[in-house]
C-alpha cells in the first residue's frame, strides 16, 4: 500500500496504479477511520466523467456497504462541489470522490471529505493513510443500504439563493471540456436567466484528447465564442471545482478574477480575505483600502478552508482557479463560481472592472513556470535551495523570505518569486509577480538559475 498517498488534494496517480485491492484497502481505512472517530451517518460516494472513475467508484461503495455504512450515490458523474454540498446539506458523516480534476484522461484519484465539506487536513489524511488494509465485511446481513439521490438540485437552489441574480440579457458561453460541470453549470446559468451557448457539453472519457485544465492553451473556442456574440464565456475544469472566465480581452488571469470578485464582494458586505502564497498581492492591496485583512496559506485549498473558517473570511481563493465565499461549504467550486462571475458581468463587463482596478492599484503581472523533480527529491532538493538563496535576485535585493510554503523571496521593490514543491505532479514550481510581464520573465529566469542547478 506504499502507493497510497494523500498528497495536496487527495490521493492521485496514473489509472494503472488504482487496483483493486488499493482501492478496496482506501474504502476500508475510510470506513475504520469513521468508525474510530464515533462518526457513524452515511457517506456519499460521487465520481467524475473519467472512463475508469465509476468503477472505481463501485468498489468504494461495496466496501462502505460492507463495513455497515448506508451510502449515497448520485445519478450520473457529478462535479467535486456537488458532493462537498451534499455532506453539509444532508449532514453526512463524509464522502469520497473520485476524480483526477484537470489531469489527463490516464490519471485518476480519490479525495476524501470530511464531515464539514470541506478539504480534508493532514492529520486526517494521515489517520486515513495510517489505516489502510484490506476489507473487513461484516456479515451480509449487516450491510449498509445504497441509495441513488440526486445531487443536483440541492446545490442549485443553494447557489441561486446565494447568489440571487438575474441574469436576463446576458449570453454566457460556457465549456465544460466534456469533464463533469456539464448539464449543471450550464443548467443552472440558464436557471438564473442566462441565455447560454455550450462548448464541449457533451461526454467524452479522452476529453477531446487533452487535459480538461481551463488554462488559456486549451480555451481557444471559447474566446472565439466571446469574440462573437457572448458578454461572457465561463469554463470548468474536469470535476467543476476551478472556474476560468474569458472577457472581451480574452482568457482572464486567475489573480485578476479573484481581485474584480473580492471587489464585487466588498460592495455588498465585508469581512478579509484568505489567499495562497502563489496568489496575487492585488488582493492586499484591495483589502487594505477597505479597512480588512489578507490572510497567507500555503498552496492548497485545505489550508485556505481552514483560514476561512477561522477568520470568518468573505472569500477564500488560489491562483489556480479555485475560490469559494462566505455562507457557501468550505471547498472550492467552480459551478458557484460560474454563476457568480455571470451576475458580476452582468453588472459590469469584467475588462472595465479589471482596467478600473489596477488604475486605482497597480498594474500586477504573475506567470510560473515548472522543473522536473521526482516526488522522492522534493525535499531534500527544497532544503538545498533554501541554503542557496541569494542576497538579491535580478538585480533587486531581498527584503524578507517567507518559508511556510517552499520558498516565497520577498524583493525590497515589491515584486516577489516563489519555489516550492508540487503537491500533484514530480515537478518543482516557480512563480513570480511584478508590475510588468517583462520584469516577471526576468524573475522567473533568475529563479531557473537558481533552482535547475540545484535539482
Amino acid at each position: 500500500m506504499d502507493a497510497v498517498t494523500f498528497g495536496t488534494d487527495g490521493w492521485r496517480d496514473t489509472v494503472d496504479a488504482f487496483t483493486d485491492d488499493r482501492v478496496r484497502a482506501v474504502g476500508q481505512a475510510v470506513a475504520s477511520y469513521l468508525s474510530d472517530e464515533s462518526n457513524e451517518g452515511a457517506v456519499v460516494v460521487g465520481y467524475d466523467a473519467r472512463e475508469s472513475s465509476p468503477a472505481i467508484a463501485d468498489e468504494l461503495i461495496e466496501v462502505l456497504r460492507a463495513s455497515g455504512r448506508d451510502v449515497l450515490v448520485p445519478e450520473r458523474d457529478v462535479p467535486t462541489p456537488l458532493v462537498a454540498w451534499a455532506i453539509v446539506d444532508r449532514d453526512l458523516a463524509g464522502g469520497l470522490m473520485v476524480t483526477a480534476s484537470h489531469n489527463p484522461p490516464e490519471y485518476n484519484g480519490i479525495k476524501f471529505l470530511p464531515a464539514d465539506g470541506a478539504p480534508a487536513l493532514p492529520r486526517v489524511t494521515d489517520a486515513i493513510e495510517s489505516r489502510l488494509a484490506p476489507p473487513e465485511p461484516r456479515p451480509r446481513t449487516e450491510w449498509g443500504a445504497e441509495h441513488e439521490v440526486d445531487l443536483l438540485e440541492s446545490h442549485a437552489r443553494h447557489a441561486l439563493d446565494l447568489v440571487d441574480a438575474d441574469l436576463s440579457g446576458l449570453t454566457v458561453a460556457y465549456d465544460a471540456m466534456h469533464g463533469s460541470g456539464r448539464g449543471v453549470t450550464d443548467a443552472l446559468l440558464e436557471r438564473a436567466g442566462a441565455t447560454v451557448n455550450r462548448l464541449r457539453c457533451t461526454s467524452d472519457p479522452t476529453f477531446g484528447g487533452n487535459p480538461p485544465e481551463p488554462s488559456a492553451a486549451h480555451l481557444d473556442d471559447l474566446v472565439a465564442a466571446v469574440a462573437g456574440d457572448a458578454d461572457i464565456g465561463i469554463a470548468n475544469d474536469g470535476d467543476a471545482d476551478r472556474v476560468a472566465v474569458v472577457t472581451a480581452n480574452g482568457v482572464l488571469d486567475p489573480n485578476l478574477f479573484f481581485a474584480a470578485l473580492y471587489d464585487h464582494l466588498l460592495e455588498h458586505d465585508t469581512g478579509p480575505a484568505v489567499r495562497t502564497v502563489s496568489t496575487t498581492f492585488l488582493i492586499d492591496r484591495i483589502a487594505e483600502a477597505h479597512g480588512e485583512s489578507v490572510y497567507e496559506t500555503p498552496v492548497g485549498f485545505k489550508w485556505v478552508a481552514a483560514a476561512m473558517a477561522n477568520h470568518d473570511a468573505l472569500v477564500g481563493g488560489e491562483e489556480s482557479g479555485g475560490f469559494t465565499v462566505r455562507g457557501h461549504v468550505r471547498e472550492k467550486d467552480g459551478v458557484l463560481m460560474g454563476l457568480l462571475a455571470a451576475a458580476i458581468a452582468s453588472e459590469d463587463p469584467f475588462e472595465d472592472r479589471v482596467d478600473r482596478l489596477l488604475a486605482e492599484y497597480g498594474e500586477v503581472h504573475q506567470s510560473r513556470v515548472s522543473v522536473d523533480c521526482p516526488d522522492a527529491a522534493k525535499e531534500r532538493a527544497v532544503a538545498t535551495i533554501g541554503d542557496a538563496l541569494p542576497d538579491d535576485v535580478a538585480g533587486v535585493a531581498v527584503d524578507r523570505v517567507n518559508d511556510a510554503d517552499g520558498f516565497k523571496v520577498l524583493l525590497v521593490d515589491g515584486t516577489w518569486l516563489l519555489v516550492r514543491p508540487s503537491g500533484t505532479e514530480p515537478k518543482l514550481r516557480i512563480y513570480a509577480e511584478a508590475a510588468t510581464e517583462a520584469r516577471v520573465e526576468t524573475l522567473l529566469a533568475a529563479g531557473r538559475g537558481i533552482v535547475e542547478p540545484l535539482v
